[in-house]
């Protein structure tokens, strides 16, 4: 069975990414798949630096992210843009894996997407977020972008309200799963 890990790159408590990437995997278990959601709030680490590492080495929390990430085939990420870039939260999370093992992601299919309240849909930090997981090896399969959370997603009932937004996440997690399903 195919095996997906899912995490979001927010520390929000209200975060719009994590209520996205949870109605996502809704529609990702309605197949033969396995996912499982990580909780990364819950991971203890200092801001990187060299310094850090040099004196404490890399935390534990970084290395059993670390282990975890090589035990799935895929991965479903929603990320959060903070000024144009993920979150510092998350970049501090991709540096700390990184200096771990600089391929952290080789051979891991990514779905990678983004939510904001505004028009933009965070395009810059999907776009950012791409490159950075391109450069550790991960394969970015599909994305998705998703603007103005808050007239488009009714968290009430959990459901979208655009049927554009709709049939398009549906579209895109169709051809994401097609794709790693083959693999």
């Amino acid at each position: 069975m195919t095996k997906i890990l899912a995490f979001t790159g927010s520390n929000s408590s209200k975060s719009i990414n994590e209520k996205l990437l949870k109605y996502t995997i809704e529609l990702l278990i309605d197949v033969d798949v396995d996912v499982d959601y990580s909780n990364l709030n819950t991971l203890e680490l200092p801001i990187y630096s060299e310094d850090e590492e040099e004196n404490k080495g890399i935390p534990i929390d970084i290395r059993i992210l670390s282990e975890q990430i090589q035990k799935y085939d895929a991965l479903v990420v929603s990320v959060n843009e903070h000024n144009g870039a993920m979150s510092a939260f998350f970049k501090n999370i991709t540096d700390w894996l990184s200096r771990n093992n600089s391929k952290y992601l080789e051979g891991k299919n990514i779905f990678l997407m983004s939510a904001s309240p505004g028009k933009g849909g965070a395009k810059s930090s999907l776009e950012y977020t791409k490159s950075n997981f391109e450069k550790f090896g991960g394969k970015i399969v599909e994305s998705f972008s998703f603007p103005l959370f808050h007239e488009n997603f009714d968290v009430e009932n959990n459901k979208i309200n655009s049927e554009d937004l709709e049939l398009g996440l549906r579209d895109v997690v169709s051809n994401f799963l097609q794709n790693i399903l083959e693999d």
